[in-house]
């Protein structure tokens, strides 16, 4: 399988197949669309958007998406995708995504709602774009450009520069480079919430090796849950996981036209990232530190109880991470302009589950297979503290 999996779709409206999109250039044509789609997806059933309607949606807050690419001319991301940073192509801006990966999370973040169905939970928040790997895992093998941990490293530092409020890292490094330990450093001391997602490689009876930048002390690493609240097979465990969000079945958009469904942790790290764009734009005077540790703080109980391997302190929960009023102790961490909704028919690819690398360590841009990010190990050593509300 692949690690990206895309599988049925998104919902309830009287949906039609879209025609085949366009190849962007320099990329190879997009998988095919599948026009079988029912139902509202469960994550945006799950967290009801329409809560947030008037307090947050993102306005004025930048959040880097360091991927595949953002493919700026898909419709639920219109107007919303600046221009990044190519570090596979210097020519290029980051608005291109042959792939799908990085197009995928970040519509998770900041795509308009589609014939009045959600898709981004924060749907006006500007994405900065950063093509750093483009490497995909099918059955096991790797193939694509799998771009360099000094690319990352790049990117997080030029994000940083350029004003990114939160950055979204959905790839995982197998090993701890000092280049990308330093700029993840650097976003921190800049105020930057970083966000990761920890992989999809575990096995049972295994220990599931730390995914860097996820295993970086103050990093938010981020796990996958299904609907009914349990952790997907293949999210792994370890004390670098900080807390879980949807992981399965996750309605996001593909290159060109239409949205897909799918798996892994790198679809559950940018619900994470929306969420502290909202708190940055709704409690401005927040810390980065204060708005991960009020993340923490407001997650729903998850079945194992208490803090856990596989869950971290539990569920993402964005309406009481934004509106909650908090007190008590430090919870520490492992260590606008509207856009116009597209009226544009949701698609489904057939199931598939993609994983980007970045090889040296690989670096896998993950989807269901191999993805990456994980917050601290340890809270002592990330020296969080609650945050003003």
């Amino acid at each position: 399988m692949r690690a990206v999996a895309v599988v049925g779709l998104l919902a309830g409206c009287g949906l039609l197949p879209a025609g085949p999109a366009a190849a962007q250039p320099g990329c190879g044509p997009p998988a095919a669309a599948d026009p079988q789609v029912t139902g509202v997806p469960w994550p945006q059933s799950r967290y009801d958007a329409g809560r947030l309607a008037g307090i947050a949606d993102g306005s004025g807050v930048t959040v880097a998406v360091i991927d595949s690419g953002v493919d700026a001319t898909q419709p639920v991301l219109a107007g919303a995708v600046l221009r990044g940073r190519d570090l596979l192509d210097k020519a290029g801006t980051g608005q291109r995504d042959c792939v799908g990966h990085g197009t995928a999370v970040a519509s998770v973040i900041a795509g308009a709602p589609l014939d009045g169905i959600p898709v981004g939970l924060a749907p006006r928040t500007h994405i900065l774009p950063y093509r750093v790997s483009e490497q995909e895992i099918v059955d096991g093998h790797p193939s694509g450009n799998p771009g360099t941990a000094t690319g990352v490293a790049e990117a997080i530092r030029d994000a940083t520069d350029r004003g990114a409020r939160v950055i979204n890292l959905s790839l995982v490094l197998s090993v701890d480079h000092p280049e990308v330990r330093a700029a993840v450093g650097y976003a921190q001391a800049h105020d930057v919430v970083v966000v990761a997602a920890i992989g999809n490689g575990h096995r049972d009876g295994g220990v599931d090796p730390v995914p860097y930048p996820a295993g970086y002390p103050g990093v938010l690493g981020v796990g996958a849950v299904d609907e009914n609240g349990l952790r997907v097979p293949s999210s792994p465990v370890g004390p670098y996981v900080d807390l879980v969000a949807p992981g399965r079945a996750v309605v996001a958009a593909v290159p060109g036209h239409g949205l897909a469904r799918f798996d892994g942790t790198s679809f559950a790290a940018p619900f994470v990232s929306a969420t502290a764009a909202l708190i940055r734009q709704y409690r401005p005077r927040l810390t980065a530190v204060e708005v991960a540790a009020r993340i923490l703080a407001t997650t729903d109980p998850a079945p194992a109880g208490g803090r856990s391997g596989g869950y971290g302190y539990g569920i993402l929960n964005p309406y009481r991470a934004v509106t909650d009023q908090l007190g008590g102790a430090p919870v520490p961490v492992s260590a606008s302009a509207a856009r116009p909704a597209p009226a544009v028919p949701a698609t489904d690819r057939a199931p598939r589950t993609p994983a980007l690398t970045l090889s040296l360590g690989g670096l896998v841009l993950a989807g269901l297979v191999a993805l990456g990010a994980s917050v601290v190990p340890r809270g002592a050593a990330r020296g969080w503290r609650p945050g003003r509300t």
